[in-house]
């Protein structure tokens, strides 16, 4: 009985959760206003270089982000100057919940409610209310040289993501910061998640190109610029990505 009193107490909770962020992404998704996004930095590794990079981080950190949106609702006939509008929060000291390694979809589901709750524990940014809340997780890559892979939830517009503390991977911190952003506005991945290779032809930027390789751009959620067959690999930045049509149809930008 009590079992079946928590189930559907949860319900509730999710149906008002469910009401409340579809009426959120929809306003986020009008593309005629800037979005606003509030970056929580946090210590990945609690090493001093890492503490040193996040120390030294500002609002121009994310300045590659900007005239990326910029362009691609251009490409897809919307005009607006200033889409989206990235602010630095103070140092988050706590790491956030942890994903469930194999959770089922009830451990997922309160999971997410546990991340949305300790997001609004600890915002203490002062500025007007994000639109979208960013948990980026910083990593010394001599000590962490790979990270756990990031997540991005539309359910609650929060993403947390993990980067390296290094200035070589400015470029490509960029790139899956925004492929997280677009993740909270209702972007799938277009990539096999067994092997991180694009899928053809959602995944790839340009499906119709002839010869299909080497393509010379990545589509943002694809993750990746495919080769050949059988090689790809990561952007080095944002200049060498675009959003694609079936992206673009999830967050609005093609209609």
């Amino acid at each position: 009985m009590h079992k079946h009193i928590r189930i559907f107490i949860l319900l509730i909770i999710l149906l008002i959760v469910a009401v409340g962020n579809l009426a959120t992404n929809w306003r986020a998704t009008d593309w005629d206003h800037s979005l606003r996004v509030v970056v929580y930095p946090i210590n990945g590794d609690h090493s001093p270089v890492t503490e040193e990079y996040i120390n030294n981080l500002n609002d121009n950190s994310f300045s590659d982000i900007k005239p990326f949106f910029i362009e691609e609702l251009d490409n897809y006939g919307i005009s607006l100057s200033d889409p989206i509008e990235i602010a630095l929060s103070p140092i988050v000291t706590e790491h956030p919940p942890s994903t469930p390694p194999k959770g089922n979809i009830f451990e997922i589901i309160v999971w997410s409610l546990k991340l949305r709750y300790w997001a609004f524990q600890r915002d203490e940014y002062q500025g007007p209310k994000p639109e979208i809340q960013v948990f980026a997780l910083y990593y010394d890559p001599k000590i962490t040289p790979y990270v756990r892979h990031s997540t991005g939830l539309e359910k609650g517009h929060i993403a947390v993501i993990n980067l390296f503390a290094d200035k070589k991977h400015y470029g490509s911190n960029q790139f899956i910061m925004t492929h997280e952003l677009l993740h909270t506005l209702g972007a799938s991945d277009k990539y096999n998640l067994s092997t991180n290779e694009p899928s053809y032809p959602d995944g790839y930027a340009e499906p119709d190109l002839e010869p299909l390789y080497p393509q010379s751009y990545a589509e943002v959620m694809g993750g990746r610029i495919p080769l050949s067959e059988n090689e790809n690999r990561i952007p080095g930045s944002l200049a060498e990505v675009i959003i694609g049509k079936q992206t673009a149809r999830e967050i609005r930008m093609l209609k």
